[in-house]
C-alpha cells in the first residue's frame, strides 16, 4: 500500500512529465502551407527559367531578351527567399514539407550572384541536415555550388560542364577526385561515374540537333566501376 509520501512523489513526477510533454509540443514548428504553396509557385517559374531554351509560351523573345527574363527571375526570386530566410531560417521538412524544402534549396542554388546568402543558406541547412530535417544530397550540391561561387573546388563533384566534341559530362574543378566516391555515399549520392553518364545522356538529347550536325550520334560515356 502505498504511503502519503509515495503518493505526493508519484504526483509531482506526472506533472513535471506533462509539464515537460506540454513546452515540447509548444516549441513544435506548425506546418506553413500558404509558404509552402508560394514557394511552389516560384519554384515553377524558376524552372521555366532556367531551362535551356524557352518554352512556347516564350519563344518570342531573343536569346538577349530571354537572358534578361532568366536574371529577372532569379534577382525577383532571391530578395523573395532573403524574406523568408531571414523569418524563418532554411524551411525544413516539418514547416513546409520535403517538396517545399527542395523548392527553397532549388531556388537558392541559382541565387549566384549572390554567393555571400548562399553561404548563409548552406550554414543553415546543414543545421537541419544534421536533425534529419533537409535532404544531405541537396546540401551537398549547394555546398558545391557556393565553393565554384567562392573560387574554391568542390567536393561532391555535383558541378559538371561538358565536352562539347564528344558529348561526355565531366566535373568542374573537384578536391581530391581519387574519393569523392566516399564522399558522395555519405551524403546518399550515387557514384560519381553513373551521375556523369546520366548528365552527358540528358545533355545529348536536349542538344541532339547540334550534335547530329557534328557527326555525332551517341554520347561518350564513362566508364562504370562496380
Amino acid at each position: 500500500m502505498k504511503t502519503n509520501l509515495q503518493i505526493l512523489f508519484i504526483a509531482i513526477l506526472l506533472a513535471a512529465c506533462t509539464e515537460k510533454n506540454t513546452l515540447t509540443q509548444s516549441t513544435q514548428i506548425p506546418f506553413n502551407q500558404d509558404l509552402a504553396d508560394d514557394l511552389a509557385r516560384m519554384a515553377e517559374i524558376d524552372q521555366i527559367a532556367a531551362g535551356p531554351v524557352p518554352n512556347d509560351r516564350y519563344q518570342h523573345l531573343t536569346q538577349e531578351e530571354w537572358k534578361v527574363f532568366e536574371d529577372s527571375v532569379f534577382a525577383t526570386h532571391a530578395k523573395a527567399l532573403e524574406k523568408i530566410f531571414k523569418q524563418h531560417g532554411f524551411p525544413g521538412y516539418d514547416l513546409v514539407g520535403k517538396k517545399g524544402s527542395m523548392n527553397f534549396w532549388l531556388m537558392a542554388q541559382h541565387a549566384d550572384h549572390n554567393p555571400k546568402f548562399q553561404n548563409r543558406v548552406l550554414r543553415k541547412m546543414k543545421v537541419e541536415v544534421d536533425r534529419g530535417n533537409a535532404d544531405p544530397s541537396y546540401y551537398a550540391m549547394l555546398v558545391d555550388r557556393v565553393n565554384l561561387n567562392t573560387g574554391k573546388q568542390q567536393i561532391y563533384g555535383t558541378q559538371v560542364t561538358y565536352r562539347a566534341n564528344i558529348c561526355q559530362a565531366y566535373p568542374k574543378p573537384l578536391a581530391n577526385p581519387e574519393t569523392v566516391n566516399e564522399r558522395r555515399k555519405s551524403v546518399g549520392l550515387e557514384p560519381i561515374e553513373k551521375y556523369l553518364n546520366e548528365m552527358t545522356e540528358m545533355h545529348f538529347m536536349i542538344n541532339k540537333d547540334f550534335f547530329s550536325q557534328k557527326g555525332i550520334t551517341e554520347p561518350t560515356l564513362h566508364e562504370v566501376r562496380e
